[in-house]
C-alpha cells in the first residue's frame, strides 16, 4: 500500500489521466444538474403539506426551484461517492491501460478489453453496491450520532469495503480467468479495503474528493499487477 501510493500519485499527472479526470467530473456534474432540473419540475406546483392532513402549501415555480437546489445539494453530498465512482467505472479500463503502459508494458500487451458494455455493467453494479451498503448501514449511522465521530468512522469503513471490492473487480477484469480473479480478490481483501478507505476519506475533503476515484483506480491497478507478479515469481 505504501509502495504503490507514490506511483499512483505520479500517474495523476499523466496528461491522458488528467483528461479522463475532467471528463468524469463533467459527466458527474451533468448527472446532478439533470437531477436538479427533474426535481425542480416535480416540485413546482406540488403540495408537500398534503402529507400532514388538511394543510395546504402549494409551491410556486420559484419555491420549487429553491427546494430543488437544496435537495440537489443534499444529494450531491450523500450520493457523490457512489455516482463519481460509477462514472469512473466507464473510464477505468482506460486508466488501467495507461498505468499498464507506463509501468507494466508486458501486462499491457496481454490485457484484454472488457468492452463498453462490461464497463457500464461494472459501473451500475458499483453504484448499486455502494448505495445498498449505505442503506443497510443507515440505522447504525443514526445510532452512532451521539458519539460524534462514530458515523464518520463507520462511513469510511462501509464505503472502504464497497469501493475496494468495486475497484478490484474493475481492474482484475482485464486479466486472467474468473477463478484466478476470485482468488486474487480473496487474497487482497485487506489491501483493497485500505485503498477503498483511503478513497472514502478523500471524498470527505473538499476539492481533493474530485480526484479520489481516479486515485483509487490507479492504486488498485498497481496493487493488482504487483501482487500478481509476486505470486507468479513465488
Amino acid at each position: 500500500m505504501i509502495g504503490i501510493l507514490p506511483l499512483a500519485l505520479g500517474d495523476l499527472f499523466d496528461s491522458r489521466i488528467l483528461r479522463i479526470l475532467l471528463r468524469s467530473l463533467l459527466v458527474t456534474l451533468l448527472i446532478f444538474a439533470a437531477l436538479g432540473v427533474v426535481l425542480g419540475w416535480a416540485l413546482a406546483g406540488s403540495d408537500p403539506c398534503a402529507a400532514f392532513g388538511d394543510m395546504e402549501c402549494t409551491l410556486s415555480p420559484a419555491e420549487g426551484g429553491v427546494g430543488a437546489v437544496i435537495l440537489t445539494l443534499l444529494a450531491l453530498w450523500f450520493l457523490f461517492p457512489a455516482v463519481a465512482l460509477g462514472v469512473v467505472c466507464a473510464f477505468v479500463e482506460r486508466i488501467a491501460a495507461i498505468v499498464e503502459q507506463r509501468h507494466y508494458p508486458r501486462a499491457a500487451t496481454a490485457a484484454r478489453s472488457i468492452g463498453a458494455g462490461g464497463a457500464v455493467l461494472l459501473g451500475l453494479r458499483s453504484a448499486a453496491r455502494v448505495l445498498i451498503y449505505n442503506l443497510v448501514a443507515l440505522p447504525f449511522y443514526v445510532i452512532l450520532l451521539f458519539t460524534g465521530v462514530g458515523p464518520l468512522v463507520l462511513f469510511v469503513i462501509v464505503n472502504g469495503i464497497a469501493f475496494g471490492r468495486d475497484l478490484g473487480e474493475m481492474v482484475a477484469a482485464r486479466h486472467g480467468d474468473r477463478a484466478e480473479r476470485q482468488v486474487w480478490l480473496a487474497r487482497t481483501r485487506i489491501e483493497r479495503m485500505l485503498i477503498g478507505s483511503t478513497v472514502t476519506a478523500l471524498f470527505l475533503v473538499p476539492f481533493v474528493n474530485l480526484v479520489a476515484p481516479i486515485l483509487g483506480a490507479t492504486m488498485t491497478t498497481h496493487l493488482y499487477l504487483r501482487s500478481r507478479a509476486r505470486a507468479t515469481e513465488g
